[in-house]
């Protein structure tokens, strides 16, 4: 099975689940390249002094000193996407433009994917793109859809005082986090952060996709049905929700 990853290059989680999925992957995978798209916090490109400013206005300066230091730290000390990639001697697949420009879509069909795979992939498929891949493409979702389409499920579920949530592994199809699912696993919430919530489901979600690999590899799997009239949506937090996020006693870590 040719698999191509699509991920984006950040250093604070994604290095650490990147390189356990290329660890677990069965022998009957080939990895055939990774995408590795500009890393884009706020759902779209922004400068870095507007993401900056972005953060510090919704989160406040507490969040931005910490996040800021673990990110220095990592960048430091640590590792990124970009890194683990060449770590594992894989080819890093460049796209001068947008995963669904004509150049992109040219240089993906050359690959010969058998499926694509979005671990945090933060653009949107469209459909020249989702019809390459014979056996389709598969996302990642960090909650139990169809609740919780759209951004930062983490912060969205603590907000929300929710007691469990999880990771769905799901065919991508047009729509936002609507495409058939193929497997969910769940996870208590009990008393975590928002960063440790993050981190459990990113290793949750690698499980998740190595089991959905084998299902498609076996022929033999149904799907759970992604249902529009159960489904909940959530855009990128303002300050009033993180005021909120803190009187409830959450914490970001």
């Amino acid at each position: 099975m040719r698999i191509l990853l699509i991920t984006q290059n950040e250093n604070m989680f994604l290095p650490s689940s990147i390189d356990l999925f290329l660890r677990r992957t069965p022998e009957w995978v080939n990895v055939i390249g990774i995408v590795v798209l500009p890393a884009s916090p706020f759902g779209k490109k922004k400068s870095l002094l507007s993401q900056l400013i972005s953060t510090l206005n919704i989160f406040g300066l507490q969040f931005v000193i910490r996040y800021g230091f673990s990110k220095l730290w990592n960048q430091t000390f640590g590792e990124d996407v970009n890194s683990v990639v060449v770590k594992h001697k894989l080819p890093l697949i460049h796209l001068q433009s947008s995963i669904n420009s004509e150049d992109s879509l040219d240089k993906i069909k050359n690959l010969k994917p058998d499926m694509l795979i979005s671990i945090t992939g933060n653009q949107i498929f469209k459909k020249p793109l989702l019809d390459i891949p014979p056996l389709g493409t598969l996302n990642l979702h960090t909650a139990l859809l169809p609740k919780y389409r759209g951004m930062m499920p983490s912060f969205w579920v603590l907000k929300n005082e929710e007691k469990e949530t999880g990771v769905s592994v799901f065919f991508v199809d047009e729509g936002i986090d609507s495409g058939p699912i193929i497997v969910q696993k769940k996870i208590n919430i009990e008393n975590m952060t928002q960063w440790e919530l993050i981190r459990a489901t990113k290793f949750l979600g690698v499980e998740a996709i190595i089991e959905a690999l084998k299902l498609i590899n076996s022929k033999n799997y149904s799907t759970i049905e992604n249902d529009d009239n159960d489904s909940t949506y959530f855009s990128f937090p303002t300050r009033k929700d993180v005021i909120e996020f803190k009187k409830k006693g959450k914490k970001f870590f």
